[in-house]
């Protein structure tokens, strides 16, 4: 990937429309301007807005902070070996139930894996139950399992809590992902199912990604005070890591626009929405560095991860 030729944007992602941020770095000359957050709009026009104001000489990559892919034991169960040719047959025919989120334990199915639909007396063990799994740890794709800077991720099937990641996916693959790759128009591809970044990442074509703005945190030298408290959905931390952004953006020959700048300043505002546009931000600026090769790709050798896993984008294969 040769720095500059990349439109790079991050999707800070939710079930709920109202709270989907986007965040651009449009290419300059080797670098890059980094725009302030957007939202994300309507979904099924999204990458071909992405590629039009790319140009026709211009690749795309876009980060979103939601799963793509399957666990490696579930997958195995519903005999699946390939996320992708998987993906757009999900909420149609024999998978026409399989967004529908499950009520009640019975209700689980290897076709109906998502649950609970509320909040009630739901355990993890009803899906690792239900869906014959051998343990909880099987919800889990390799690269949600707990990191140095992070504890593991929700399982991708579990709909409730705030760390839930269920309802993200799926708005994401319902309404996004399933649709495009469905029409191959605009061309899409899947990182890093359908290969290796470098290899995708071409003018006329949006890469995809899973990308998440905490796993950049460190790199960034972003920190929250706990003298301040409240994390990012405090406006005041979100304000006193502006200066570390701004250092950041400077190092990495990224020029930050005004209204960009005037909003690290400020914190991204004090409505509820402010995290959202600050983890929009941040995560554009961890795909700068894997785009600008300070930072690797990450993905593992192991061929089940790319098929049927996937990957975050970033995160190095060997932590754990």
């Amino acid at each position: 990937m040769a720095r500059g030729e990349v439109l790079i944007a991050h999707a800070d992602w939710s079930a709920a429309p109202a709270k989907r941020w986007l965040a651009l770095a449009l290419p300059k000359g080797q670098g890059w301007t980094a725009q302030p957050p957007q939202p994300v709009g309507e979904l099924d026009t999204l990458l071909s807005r992405l590629l039009h104001l790319a140009g026709p000489d211009t690749a795309v990559l876009l980060g979103v902070d939601f799963p793509i892919g399957l666990p490696q034991a579930y997958a195995h169960r519903v005999g699946a070996d390939d996320f992708v040719a998987l993906l757009p047959q999900l909420g149609r025919g024999e998978w026409a139930d399989f967004y529908a989120v499950a009520e009640a334990p019975e209700q689980i199915s290897l076709r109906r894996p998502f649950y609970p639909k509320r909040p009630g007396a739901a355990r993890r063990q009803h899906l690792v139950d239900a869906l014959g799994l051998p343990s909880a740890e099987a919800l889990l794709r390799r690269c949600d399992r707990a990191q140095p800077d992070r504890p593991a991720a929700a399982p991708l099937f579990w709909t409730l809590g705030a760390q839930q990641v269920g309802k993200a996916a799926i708005a994401g693959w319902r309404d996004l992902l399933g649709p495009a790759l469905r029409r191959g128009s605009p061309p899409v591809a899947l990182w890093p199912f359908h290969g290796p970044l470098a290899e995708l990442v071409q003018p006329g074509r949006v890469v995809v990604a899973e990308a998440y703005p905490r796993n950049g945190y460190r790199r960034l030298g972003v920190r929250f005070d706990r003298a301040l408290g409240g994390g990012k959905g405090s406006q005041a931390q979100r304000r006193a890591n502006g200066a570390a952004l701004q250092a950041w953006a400077a190092a990495a020959g990224v020029d930050l626009a005004e209204p960009l700048v005037a909003a690290i300043r400020d914190g991204f505002g004090a409505d509820a929405a402010g995290e959202d546009r600050f983890d929009a931000v941040v995560g554009l600026c961890g795909l700068v560095e894997v785009v600008a090769g300070r930072c690797p790709t990450g993905e593992p050798d192991d061929p089940a991860v790319r098929r049927i896993e996937g990957w975050i984008l970033g995160q190095v294969s060997g932590d754990r």
